[in-house]
């Protein structure tokens, strides 16, 4: 299995922002779970994170987007982290077959700032790290 980023959504009330976008991954839940919950794994593909606290309420720092609180915990499955200036950013996984799963990604945020080809040129390396690249 390859991975794939379906065509992102964006949509904007007022002064918000939310982006989303729908990712196939080559692996299991287990196998993504690292690269969107832990310091080492958000590195790789997204940002350095100077402090995750890995439950509901912990610190979370990713670096340049700010500092925060962990909003939604539920391990193996979602991580939501709410950073003061840098919105939500919610994963969610979901199986998709016996070695795959899918990863609904929803980011909020108010002013200017991220943008699709952003998060898409993200969600390329983080495919190509599960698949091996």
């Amino acid at each position: 299995m390859t991975g794939s980023i379906e065509q992102g959504t964006s949509q904007t009330h007022g002064n918000t922002h939310i982006l989303g976008f729908l990712v196939r991954l080559p692996r299991p839940m287990e196998g993504v779970w690292p690269a969107l919950a832990t310091p080492e794994g958000l590195q790789r593909w997204f940002t350095p994170a100077d402090e995750l606290e890995p439950r509901l309420g912990g610190a979370v720092t990713l670096r340049d987007l700010g500092s925060g609180r962990i909003t939604a915990w539920d391990v193996d499955r979602v991580a939501e982290y709410t950073l003061e200036g840098g919105g939500r950013i919610r994963f969610h996984l979901e199986r998709d077959g016996e070695n795959g799963s899918v990863l609904r990604f929803t980011h909020e945020f108010q002013g200017e700032g991220e943008t699709e080809p952003g998060w898409r040129a993200r969600f390329e390396r983080l495919i190509g790290q599960l698949s091996g690249g």
